[in-house]
């Protein structure tokens, strides 16, 4: 029987060995791993996808092309690949922020700040709209769901906990947060096409208040 290799008297009190782990190495190929990721949301949002080459991605990262098939795989999972790191690795930015907001309300401002897009062509949310615009079978528009209701999920906590601490008002969490998101994804696009409207006023500062009234408790 596959894995009923004879067992000395004794040996089932001792515990397994293990090998040793390399700590220095583990960081290393996490650095790595992260330069890769960085070097192909640039390549994706300079080039788009369809002349896209994991060459392209070694040369901004510094690496060999068989390092960039290392930490990628198959080219046809590349794009959810790095959109999914990007996610993780802004979602762990935007909890420790939000680790040291004094309520929820600057916790949602916090929300906002990361949603948004930084300025024209943020490779961030470049990398979604390369993304969203590919074809996708069932286990790509999974992770892709998950990744979206991931906002969700982490706008309608901030909601929650305002609404239980009296300092928003009682909103119907999940139609708040499908219209929230939506104003949100739409002036992204505002951003990312450069509109002149917000060249002089401030995208975060409208979307903010714009919440900001609808959760406003009665007579504040």
């Amino acid at each position: 029987m596959i894995g009923s290799a004879r067992t000395e008297p004794g040996a089932a009190s001792r515990p397994a060995a293990r090998a040793p782990i390399d700590r220095k190495r583990q960081t290393s190929g996490n650095e790595a791993r992260a330069r890769a990721m960085r070097a192909a949301i640039s390549v994706i949002a300079e080039k788009g996808t369809a002349g896209l080459r994991m060459s392209d991605i070694a040369a901004r990262a510094g690496m060999s092309t068989g390092h960039i098939l290392y930490h990628f795989g198959k080219k046809d999972r590349l794009l959810l690949e790095v959109l999914a790191w990007s996610q993780a690795d802004l979602w762990t930015r935007f909890q420790q922020a939000a680790d040291q907001a004094a309520s929820p309300a600057e916790k949602l401002d916090l929300f906002v700040r990361f949603y948004l897009p930084r300025h024209p062509g943020d490779e961030r949310y470049a990398l979604w709209t390369q993304v969203l615009t590919q074809h996708h079978d069932e286990a790509g528009r999974q992770v892709l769901t998950e990744l979206l209701d991931g906002w969700d999920e982490r706008l309608e906590a901030i909601l929650r906990e305002g609404r239980d601490l009296g300092q928003f008002t009682d909103v119907d969490l999940p139609e708040f947060t499908v219209r929230a998101v939506a104003m949100l994804s739409g002036l992204s696009e505002d951003v990312m096409f450069g509109r002149p409207r917000w060249q002089h006023a401030s995208v975060h500062t409208f979307a903010l208040s714009a919440l900001e009234r609808e959760l406003r408790p009665t007579g504040q």
